[in-house]
């Protein structure tokens, strides 16, 4: 069993793996006890005392501050969207782009980060892919030969969901500061995993939902804005986005100068019930250690790869310890393979190379020994190793 963590206490706050053996938390993770409690009171509060708004809204605040604590930012350098796509769009739509500008993006990262650019090509602003296989990482050097004086962003996620790579994202914020280009990132598979600092990182604009690594149900998502890019606007306006919003509730249309900080991209009500759990998961993660979780998801990776070099099974992603996180992917055909992970009560999610385990903070050296033992039975019967020769 791992010693990076004290993983019985820290199970104890997920009862699923009394049921069941969950790794699939890059898809989400599992509701945790503390954040339970503290919907549970949020809802208590609403329904017995009709809202404490003037509360509910210092738990925002301290929330923010919690947030901003967590990735080495200033709380005025946050807001609160709904999920990673919002923060992306919120981004992407307040980058000053021009007809014929370009951004640039890894082929095959997420979607929902290469639509949120691609829908500005009616403005003229095209996106250029950049390949790089599942088993590297993105680095300055990936994006410099295609940089011109027209290259305006670079884009990408920090873990990616599909290899689970964990690109160089300090290096090519280097670069980006050096060629004066934004640089935004999805942080989704890797806040709450691993270290996030905005200031080692040099990111622009960050974004992500929190029902992965923050460990709360879906519906929230934060934004890091970098402090003195006033050039970035607001796609959409409303009072809280406003520098002096009317006392009255009565719309100037002489005064519509958004605020300074990275509140200036929220708009209409927070969602109040993920905010109160959100300081619960953060105290939690907080209390674990963000860099303990990390070693702790490695450590487990390691065990994962030495097994299943045992049985012959590929890994599509990286190897090295640099290079990965807590998403490994097996050369494992879904057709055959996802029913009997679900029959066993093993929660896995298809993805394009195979099969994605991914493993939380409550994980053990046990579970990835089950999930081996499991592939390994299935082999004895003359499954196929792998997708590869399952098309031979």
């Amino acid at each position: 069993m791992s010693t990076t963590l004290e993983i019985n206490s820290i199970r104890q706050e997920f009862p699923v793996t009394k049921r069941m053996l969950y790794l699939d938390s890059a898809h989400q993770t599992p509701m945790a006890t503390c954040v339970r409690q503290a919907l549970s009171e949020f809802l208590a509060e609403g329904n017995e005392m009709a809202g404490p708004k003037p509360v509910w809204m210092r738990r925002v605040e301290r929330a923010r501050e919690d947030v901003a604590a967590l990735l080495n930012a200033s709380p005025s350098e946050i807001a609160f969207t709904k999920n990673t796509s919002e923060g992306l769009n919120i981004a992407a739509n307040a980058v000053p782009l021009a007809n014929g500008d370009t951004v640039l993006m890894l082929e095959g990262d997420h979607p929902n980060n290469a639509y949120a650019w691609l829908n500005l090509k009616r403005k003229g602003v095209q996106v250029r892919f950049v390949k790089v296989a599942d088993d590297e990482i993105a680095t300055a050097e990936t994006f410099e030969p295609f940089i011109d004086a027209r290259t305006k962003v670079i884009s990408l996620s920090h873990v990616t969901f599909h290899a689970g790579q964990r690109h160089d994202i300090a290096g090519i914020g280097r670069l980006c500061a050096q060629k004066g280009i934004y640089l935004v990132v999805d942080v989704m598979q890797s806040v709450g995993v691993l270290p996030v600092d905005v200031r080692k990182l040099g990111v622009s604009v960050l974004a992500a939902g929190c029902h992965k690594g923050l460990l709360v149900p879906q519906g929230l998502g934060i934004l890091y804005v970098k402090a003195g890019l006033d050039e970035l606007q607001p796609a959409y306006l409303a009072m809280s986005s406003l520098a002096n919003p009317p006392e009255d509730y009565i719309a100037r249309p002489d005064d519509l100068a958004p605020r300074k900080d990275a509140g200036r991209f929220e708009f209409g009500n927070y969602n109040l019930p993920d905010l109160h759990a959100l300081s619960s998961s953060i105290d939690l993660i907080r209390k674990t250690g963000v860099e303990r979780i990390e070693a702790h998801v490695l450590e487990l990776g390691d065990r994962l790869i030495a097994q299943i070099e045992k049985l012959d099974v590929r890994l599509v992603g990286p190897r090295t310890r640099a290079s990965r996180a807590h998403i490994y992917v097996l050369d494992l055909p879904v057709a055959e393979w996802l029913d009997y992970f679900t029959q066993n009560q093993v929660r896995v999610s298809p993805e394009r190379g195979g099969i994605r385990i991914s493993f939380g903070l409550f994980n053990t050296s046990e579970d990835v020994d089950q999930v081996i033992s499991l592939i390994q039975q299935r082999l004895s019967r003359g499954a196929h190793p792998s997708a590869a020769s399952q098309v031979d």
